[in-house]
């Protein structure tokens, strides 16, 4: 399966200059391996072979239920924090999970911090109240990343923001389906849900429900108020857009969510909107990067690539490719992968000069556990085939030890 992300706005900067420049060479064989401290090397081979086990992906939950009935809960959770936890979460309190951006940066890595919560498509997690307690860590996020009004840090660290946070899937899904009636253009406009934002007025959409009516109004006051906290920020954006144009933006990503899109297939008897198998998922990947790299060779800053992928052969076909049409590592193109995941890719990156984020998770372990599991679930694969990282942090181990230059 394939997925790319809705469409953003982008401040627009100048046009590319030049082609066919050469870019630095790059060598995923775990020399920045040498940039770690040897503990964390050492959790992370631990972590990445425990994580290659199927019965821990796939039963986390009950596992961890049972190593807290056996060993305690504060017992269970130093260990958990000692290892999985301390391998793929940011941490829980402000000033661990600026340590850990800080620690990102100067191993030239960009944090993007991400809030643990989403909702899986065909379930209800509580109605507005939940949603209302993941508004609450959204601002919680903004504030991390971006510092308090009028004193951000020096190098703030971005954040994801998940709609279906804030929003029910199902609500997505029909406001989509709509779009496609004639006539409901002008009444689904974006100006007119942004203009319902500032002003705080009732919005009616007449093809909806008076319950997803209700929905929508409290999801748009949510959305507001997230933005309203960057006010300023928000501002320069828009001021910049308008001056320049929009610009088209995509996050190509490979195999997320298969098993519950095969399921809400089969329940609705359409056609499965997957790809059959891993190879054909590689070659549609592969296909829509070649894709959307000429666009970035065209069009300059005007359209926006992240690859978000661990797959060491996409990253290299990205690498060259921009090399070929002459795409500066920090420019139109970046990467984007997971904190703790394929790090002997991401930290070459990241010294080469390119632009790699790393998406950090952080909150309390009950917070994020089910979290990691889920994003364990739609990475199975990576993690099942993470040998060749398995090898090379074991090789830096063997070198330290035998004190080899």
């Amino acid at each position: 399966m394939l997925r790319t992300s809705r469409v953003l706005l982008s401040r627009v900067t100048s046009p590319l200059q030049g082609s066919g420049a050469q870019g630095p060479i790059l060598r995923f064989d775990g020399e920045a391996f040498r940039l770690k401290k040897t503990r964390e090397l050492v959790r992370a081979l631990l972590v990445l072979r425990l994580c290659a086990w199927p019965p821990l992906v796939t039963y986390g939950l009950t596992l961890l239920s049972w190593s807290q009935r056996l060993l305690g809960s504060r017992l269970s959770g130093a260990l958990l924090r000692a290892s999985v936890y301390g391998q793929f979460v940011a941490g829980e309190t402000t000033a661990e999970v600026q340590g850990s951006v800080q620690r990102l940066q100067g191993l030239r890595l960009r944090p993007l911090l991400a809030v643990p919560t989403e909702e899986e498509p065909g379930t209800d997690r509580g109605g507005e109240a939940w949603y209302e307690e993941n508004l609450n860590a959204m601002l919680h996020c903004v504030d991390l990343s971006c510092g308090p009004p009028g004193s951000p840090p020096p190098q703030p660290a971005l954040m994801q923001l998940k709609v279906t946070a804030l929003t029910s899937a199902q609500l997505c899904k029909e406001l989509t389906l709509r779009l496609r009636e004639p006539g409901t253009a002008r009444e689904l406009s974006p100006e007119r849900f942004a203009t319902t934002m500032e002003s705080g007025k009732d919005l009616s959409i007449s093809s909806l429900s008076p319950e997803q009516n209700q929905h929508l109004r409290a999801s748009l006051s949510r959305f507001h108020r997230i933005a309203q906290d960057t006010h300023e920020r928000l501002n320069q954006a828009a001021e910049a857009a308008e001056r320049g144009g929009l610009a088209f933006g995509v996050k190509l990503v490979r195999g997320a969510y298969l098993e519950t899109e095969r399921a809400l297939a089969q329940q609705s008897g359409t056609a499965d909107p997957t790809q059959p198998n891993y190879e054909d998922t590689s070659r549609s990947y592969s296909r829509c990067l070649e894709l959307m790299l000429g666009h970035v060779s065209r069009r300059g800053s005007r359209c926006q690539l992240m690859v978000a992928s661990h797959n060491e052969e996409s990253v290299r076909q990205a690498v060259k490719r921009m090399s070929d049409l002459g795409i500066p590592p920090d420019g139109a193109v970046c990467f984007g992968q997971l904190l703790g995941m394929c790090d002997h890719v991401s930290l070459a990156l990241g010294q080469a000069g390119y632009s790699i984020y790393k998406s950090i998770p952080y909150g309390s372990l009950e917070e994020v556990i089910p979290y990691l599991l889920r994003r364990a679930q739609e990475n199975r694969s990576v993690l099942q085939g993470a040998r060749r990282e398995q090898e090379l942090l074991s090789q830096e181990l063997l070198r330290r030890l035998s004190r080899r230059p």
